[in-house]
């Protein structure tokens, strides 16, 4: 049986956190020797609970759709009161890694860390980091290049589908949508290439920015409206370009003309005077975020998953 009130030593549940949040037996009126460093904070109950569940997920190889084990069950292996492990899953609810049903079979069941919120996080901590246009286009021009050559091998005829009705969406000499639409649409032709990329990391780093851009750029408001329109019309031919070279499967084509094409985007933000605003971003933000609907099928999960550390 696992208990969280003692975490050192012996068979306790938390050797790794070195937190103990039992009350100390030491005699008071011994004076305690001064510690050289100033001592950790310790960990609320429920927050111990919450790592000790993270664990569980991770030595079970637990998989987003697999259930947690019941309420009563994690109070009797805890040794805490209902609250505190009802507290426990909130915060891994409120995480995303988690979701909770309520009745007599409810409980956690595992679930995948939401995109949306997940980039809603580092948005928000970019809030406070200063972050300009001049940041973001510096890292765009490292990254698009490589996103758009290595989902190459990867499109289907469906993503080509996609690719083609997002340039026809944000092609000034096509589409009915506003101006600011379209520029949205062009951020979506990015989103529609990082879904064919097999690295999730790259793929992930690359949305955070497209998101940022969906989200937080604004332009000056006396850019003329010929400036949008040429902006448009330049993003459009370069998108054509790209898709025309990826159906060839010219995979240095896709990377030289994405380079340029990043080249071109960041000189012309700058020109029409674009900006990152700074605000926090709002769950409602999210919601009405406009991403694109083309939604690509997953790879087949795997049965096993190396443990942390392999």
């Amino acid at each position: 049986m696992r208990c969280i009130h003692c975490t050192t030593g012996g068979t306790s549940p938390l050797p790794r956190t070195g937190v103990c949040i039992r009350p100390s037996n030491d005699n008071p009126s011994m004076p305690s020797k001064p510690s050289a460093q100033k001592p950790l904070k310790a960990l609320k109950r429920p927050d111990l609970v919450a790592q000790e569940i993270k664990r569980l997920i991770t030595e079970k190889n637990l998989s987003p759709g697999d259930r947690l084990p019941r309420e009563s069950e994690l109070q009797a292996q805890f040794e805490v009161s209902k609250g505190t492990i009802r507290e426990a899953l909130k915060s891994l609810e409120v995480q995303g890694l988690v979701t909770i049903s309520t009745g007599p079979s409810g409980g956690g069941t595992i679930a995948e860390v939401p995109l949306d919120r997940t980039l809603q996080f580092m948005q928000n901590y970019l809030f406070f980091q200063e972050v300009t246009i001049d940041n973001i286009y510096a890292v765009r021009q490292f990254l698009e290049p490589e996103l758009a050559a290595g989902a190459v091998p990867h499109l289907t005829e469906a993503d080509f589908e996609a690719l083609e009705h997002s340039i026809a969406c944000c092609d000034p000499a096509s589409s009915s949508e506003d101006m600011l639409s379209q520029r949205r649409e062009d951020v979506n032709f990015h989103d529609i290439l990082a879904a064919a990329n097999p690295n999730p990391f790259l793929r992930f780093n690359c949305e955070l920015i497209n998101e940022m851009l969906r989200q937080l750029i604004v332009y000056g408001n006396r850019t003329p409206k010929a400036e949008h329109r040429r902006f448009g019309e330049v993003n459009a031919n370069f998108h054509r370009e790209i898709v025309q070279a990826a159906r060839k499967r010219d995979v240095e084509t896709v990377r030289t003309l994405m380079a340029r094409h990043m080249q071109d985007a960041a000189s012309s933000v700058k020109r029409m005077k674009g900006r990152i605003q700074g605000r926090l971003i709002l769950d409602a933000d999210t919601l009405r975020s406009p991403r694109s609907a083309h939604v690509r099928p997953k790879a087949a999960a795997k049965t096993t998953k190396p443990k942390a550390g392999e």
